[in-house]
């Protein structure tokens, strides 16, 4: 049995993402989104619940899908779940080069292969920072993630944004 692994923050997954699962799904009998901490990246908005519950609800419809939440290292992950490939999505060049590393250390520490993927240019430009900012902001992310996830963001950035309000209000006193 093939099986892809696809790891990511995915803090938040958008439509990006969820266009790589459902190509890697074609080509795998199984795809194991892996919802990682990542510790070079600062704070993560969502928790690995959170992420790998979100996950779960935007893959239902693609066959052969499996989440995991992990934090540990990517190659212990692929072991255990038996990768025959670890699967990551390029939306342009500048992503070769980090990823290519990536993909190197991968294959020297476990002898699992690297696929890339190429990212359709309507979503080449989507990025989870920048969803973070814009959603962060009140702006209307439902271009750019699937509907739940942008619930979810809705939700988080609205009690962030009342206690942002509060929090200007004192200062202006």
């Amino acid at each position: 049995m093939k099986v892809g692994l696809f790891p990511g923050s995915f803090d938040p997954f958008h439509n990006g993402h969820l266009e790589i699962v459902e190509r890697a799904s074609r080509l795998f009998d199984e795809v194991v989104v892996a919802a990682l901490r990542n510790p070079q990246k600062s704070q993560a908005l969502f928790d690995l619940e959170e992420r790998k519950s979100m996950l779960e609800a935007v893959t239902a419809h693609i066959p052969g899908v499996r989440i995991v939440s992990v934090s540990t290292l990517l190659v212990n992950v692929a072991r255990d779940v038996g990768a025959t490939a670890i699967v990551r999505g390029l939306r342009a060049v500048s992503d070769f080069e980090t990823e290519m590393q990536m993909a190197q250390m991968n294959h020297h520490l476990s002898g699992v292969e690297t696929i890339f993927i190429p990212t359709s240019s309507k979503y080449s430009f989507i990025a989870s920072k920048l969803v973070r900012e814009v959603a962060h902001f009140g702006g209307d992310v439902s271009a750019f993630v699937p509907k739940i996830v942008a619930e979810h963001l809705v939700a988080k950035f609205e009690g962030s944004a009342s206690e942002q309000d509060e929090q200007d209000g004192k200062e202006e006193e």
